[in-house]
């Protein structure tokens, strides 16, 4: 009778199991790590990418304030942006000026910022130092303004000169950079 309420009580009541044996051939356990996010900062697009421009402007001697006039231009800081005719990312790279100047992934902040500022100071080389036709090469393509001796007459690229100068002169006067 006796072993049969114990076997009994065994089953009914809750008990802490037998530990497991250590089996020395297995690996042990996999380590666990939590995190708790209790705060968030957000920051404006405008300068959610500062690390990196900073760091493009000194790799490539290009002026910060220009750097993050195109990007605002180009892609309104909009790391993902498409355009109709293909160019990508921050600095609306297109997938073959991407791969000559070593960007990997266009898509990737920080390589679409360093690849499209060392292509700035490639056309800043090429017309020595003068921003507006640097720019317009940027948008129509360096042939065009040697072709026209200039900005070229192209609405668009004239319309993208003005737009990048003007944020230019807005952030110096405002030193946002």
């Amino acid at each position: 009778m006796r072993n049969v309420v114990l076997a009994t009580a065994a089953i009914i009541l809750p008990h802490k199991g037998k530990p497991q044996s250590v089996d020395r051939f297995s690996p042990p356990p996999a380590p666990v790590v939590t995190a708790r996010i209790q705060t968030v900062a957000t920051v404006p697009p405008e300068h959610a990418y500062d690390e990196f421009i900073r760091e493009a402007s000194k790799v490539h001697r290009v002026d910060a304030v220009l750097i993050r006039s195109v990007i605002q231009t180009e892609s309104a800081f909009d790391a993902m942006a498409v355009s109709r005719s293909g160019a990508v990312g921050l600095m609306q790279l297109m997938p073959e000026l991407a791969a000559e100047m070593g960007v990997e992934d266009p898509f990737d902040p920080r390589q679409n910022i360093m690849g499209g500022t060392k292509y700035l100071r490639r056309l800043l080389d090429l017309h020595r130092g003068r921003v507006r036709l640097a720019l317009a090469s940027y948008n129509a393509g360096a042939g065009n303004v040697t072709q026209y001796g200039g900005v070229p007459p192209f609405p668009e690229t004239q319309k993208y000169v003005k737009e990048v100068t003007k944020l230019i002169a807005s952030s110096r006067r405002n030193r946002t950079d």
